[in-house]
């Protein structure tokens, strides 16, 4: 008999699941943080390059792979700090801590800078892996990108000529033909995943922090240095949990990047995605000063479980629906 019926998590682990997002939602509803709900499916996606999004059949419209756009919608419209618990999907990420379909917390503070959400951000993750991960109450690394390259691979990310940055991608592990024609951005990417997050968090929580500008995505630049972006992502036992922002409100430069992304995903040849205007038209109305992040839940539960795959805390994954 086909056992693919049968849940994958067992009932302790959904029931910790319960526990965990109960959790979450007591810490933001103690601080006055207003829980939102926003479609699941929406007319934008995502234009990163990085991301690839799930589209409707026949239909023009996506699943969304975060619920960002639409929270800043609300943002600018005067919601104050608000947080949502939902689902997000995206195609083609399938591993031991990937999931097309998975939960993310995702939530933003008016007025916080990039120190302050990093350490809310570590507190609440700290709050939830209280009772199964033993580094969870110690003191929080924070770690700048450029220090975690000069510590694990002694190079300066920021200066390193690409030549040898793809030399040193290739010491470890990666094919030498696929070096050819690679980013500065898709290198550094490639030694992050490789060499420096599964070395971060391993006894204590760790954010990482001021990536490079070319990596800051909806970020602010650092106005004290502009080659960095006010951007960081938190880790635990190697495991990236969390990525978050001091979030940019300029339109002007929000349609820049938007069109930068298109033309590398046709350098690709990825899929175009149109400039969600509607998010453009929120920034230009004006997005007040604020930071956001986005947890992913699962991991965070697989952690707490003391799991190495995200498929021991979740009822059904992609391959059971």
């Amino acid at each position: 008999m086909n056992d693919n019926w049968r849940p994958s998590a067992g009932i302790d682990a959904l029931r910790l699941r319960a526990r965990l997002l109960a959790s979450a939602r007591e810490y933001f509803r103690s601080r006055g943080v207003l829980e939102v709900e926003t479609p699941l499916v929406v007319s934008r996606t995502v234009s990163d390059p990085q991301i690839e999004s799930l589209q409707l059949a026949g239909d023009p419209r996506y699943l969304h792979t975060s619920p960002e756009y639409a929270m800043k919608r609300l943002l600018a419209a005067g919601s104050g700090d608000i947080f949502q618990v939902c689902k997000v999907f995206r195609a083609g990420e399938r591993s031991a801590l990937h999931n097309p379909e998975f939960t993310m917390i995702e939530w933003y503070r008016a007025g916080m800078d990039l120190p302050g959400i990093m350490a809310e951000t570590a507190g609440l993750t700290a709050r939830l892996l209280a009772d199964g991960w033993p580094h969870a109450g110690g003191q929080v690394e924070y770690l700048d990108y450029q220090a975690a390259f000069r510590r694990e691979l002694q190079v300066d990310p920021l200066a390193v000529p690409v030549e040898a940055l793809a030399s040193l991608c290739v010491t470890h592990g990666l094919a030498k033909g696929s070096t050819a024609g690679a980013s500065r951005d898709q290198l550094l990417d490639f030694l992050v995943a490789t060499q420096i997050g599964p070395r971060l968090g391993r006894h204590a929580l760790t954010c990482l922090h001021h990536y490079p500008a070319s990596q800051a995505a909806l970020a602010r630049l650092d106005a004290d240095d502009p080659r960095t972006a006010l951007r960081f992502e938190l880790y635990a036992a190697g495991v990236e949990l969390a990525n978050g922002y001091v979030e940019l409100a300029d339109a002007g430069e929000q349609a820049r990047r938007f069109a930068m992304d298109q033309q590398l995903r046709q350098a690709r040849g990825q899929a175009r995605i149109e400039a969600d205007e509607r998010l453009l038209a929120a920034l230009q109305a004006g997005l007040p000063p604020c930071a956001g992040v986005a947890l992913g839940f699962d991991r965070v539960a697989m952690l707490a479980a003391g799991a190495t795959r995200i498929d021991a805390v979740l009822a059904f994954p992609w391959e059971r629906v």
